[in-house]
C-alpha cells in the first residue's frame, strides 16, 4: 500500500468511526428559483408557488412578465385592455418597448418593430433572488435590420409576507455604424397593466406617487419617484404594484403615463429624444414592488429608498477562464 492510499484508508476509518459519510454534503436547495419551460418561458417559483413567467418566444413581438402573482395568489397584471383588447393587444402585463427607434415604432403590435429573442446567457438561483439574463435585438421589419441591441437581466428578489420585487436591468447599444435615437414620445421604456379589478375605472383602484398626488389628472406627465397603483384583487382583499424609477437613470425622477383605465408607465423620452452613439451604452434599472393593500406613502417611499441604494449590475457576460 502505497503512503497516500494509506492516508486515504485511515480518512475513511476516520469518517466511519466519527459517523460521517465521505459523499459530498448536499447544497441547499433555493427557497426561490427560475425553471425553464417549454415554448420558450421561464418560471420563477418560490417554494411551491410560480409567482411570475418570463416569455420570449421567437414569434411574439416582444418578450414580457406575466403573470405578476401577489401575496393574495392572483396575478395582479393582466394581458390586454378589459375594453379595448384589439387595439391595445401589446399591452402584456409587464413589458419594455419604446413608440420611436430611429422612427420606427416598436410599442403597439401593428408597428414595424419587434424585439426579438436572441439568447439566454444565464439563469442564476441566489436562494432569495433569481433571474434570467437575456439578449434582444430590435429589429425593423419592413428592411430586417437592426436598429438596436439590448441586453436584458430579468430578475425577482423575495420579500417578507411574499411580498417580492421584480427588478428590471436594461443595457440598450447601438450597432457599430450608426447611432440610435429615441425619440421624444410618452410611450416608453416601461408599460404596466394591472388587473381589471384594481383599475380605477373597473375596480375602484387608486394611483398615488411619491409627489403626494392621486388620481390620473394629477399625475398624468408628471415627474416622481415611483408611482403606485393599488385597488381590490379579492373581495374585501386590497394589492398593487409600485413602479420605481432608479436615481441612476438619466432622466430621474421619469414622467410617469398613467391612465385611470388600468396602466401605467415610466416615461425615458416625454421631455425629449435621447440619442445613444455607438461605444457609449445606455444603462437602466427599473423596480415593481409587489405588495398587499395600499401601502402609506411614507412605507412605499421607505421602499423606494432602499431600491434606490441598490447598484446597476454589469450586464457584460463574463468571460470563461
Amino acid at each position: 500500500m502505497t503512503k497516500t492510499s494509506r492516508h486515504f484508508f485511515l480518512l475513511c476509518v476516520l469518517c466511519v468511526l466519527c459517523g460521517k459519510s465521505t459523499a459530498q454534503v448536499a447544497k441547499p436547495v433555493p427557497r426561490l428559483q427560475i425553471v425553464p419551460q417549454p415554448y420558450d418561458q421561464a418560471a420563477f417559483v418560490r417554494d411551491d408557488t410560480e409567482i411570475a413567467r418570463y416569455h420570449f418566444g421567437p414569434t411574439l413581438h416582444r418578450p414580457f412578465v406575466f403573470p405578476i402573482v401577489g401575496p393574495s395568489g392572483r396575478s395582479l397584471t393582466r394581458m390586454g385592455h378589459p375594453r379595448d383588447p384589439q387595439s391595445h393587444s401589446h399591452h402584456n402585463s409587464v413589458w419594455i418597448a419604446h413608440h420611436s427607434v430611429n422612427g420606427v415604432s416598436f410599442w403597439e403590435d401593428q408597428g414595424k418593430g419587434r424585439i426579438v429573442h436572441q439568447r439566454i446567457e444565464n439563469y442564476e438561483d441566489q436562494g432569495e433572488t433569481s433571474w434570467i439574463s437575456t439578449v434582444n435585438h430590435w429589429v425593423d421589419t419592413s428592411s430586417n435590420k437592426v436598429l438596436m441591441l439590448e441586453r436584458r437581466r430579468t430578475a425577482v428578489q423575495l420579500l417578507p409576507n411574499n411580498e417580492w420585487m421584480l427588478l428590471l436591468d436594461l443595457q440598450l447599444e447601438a450597432p457599430a455604424d450608426q447611432p440610435v435615437t429615441l425619440g421624444k414620445t410618452p410611450f416608453g421604456l416601461v408599460g404596466l397593466r394591472v388587473a381589471k379589478t384594481i383599475g380605477v375605472n373597473d375596480g375602484g383602484g387608486q394611483i398615488r406617487d411619491s409627489a403626494g398626488k392621486t388620481g390620473e389628472k394629477e399625475i398624468f406627465w408628471q415627474p416622481a419617484k415611483w408611482c403606485d397603483y393599488s385597488g381590490p384583487i379579492r373581495e374585501g382583499v386590497t394589492a398593487g404594484i409600485t413602479l420605481m424609477d432608479h436615481p441612476a437613470n438619466p432622466n430621474h425622477p421619469s414622467i410617469f403615463h398613467v391612465r385611470s383605465d388600468g396602466w401605467m408607465g415610466a416615461s425615458l423620452t416625454q421631455a425629449a429624444e435621447r440619442v445613444i452613439e455607438p461605444g457609449k451604452p445606455l444603462r437602466l434599472r427599473y423596480g415593481l414592488y409587489v405588495h398587499a393593500g395600499a401601502p402609506a406613502i411614507a412605507e412605499l417611499e421607505k421602499r423606494w429608498d432602499e431600491f434606490a441604494k441598490t447598484t446597476l449590475p454589469d450586464l457584460e457576460p463574463k468571460k470563461k477562464k
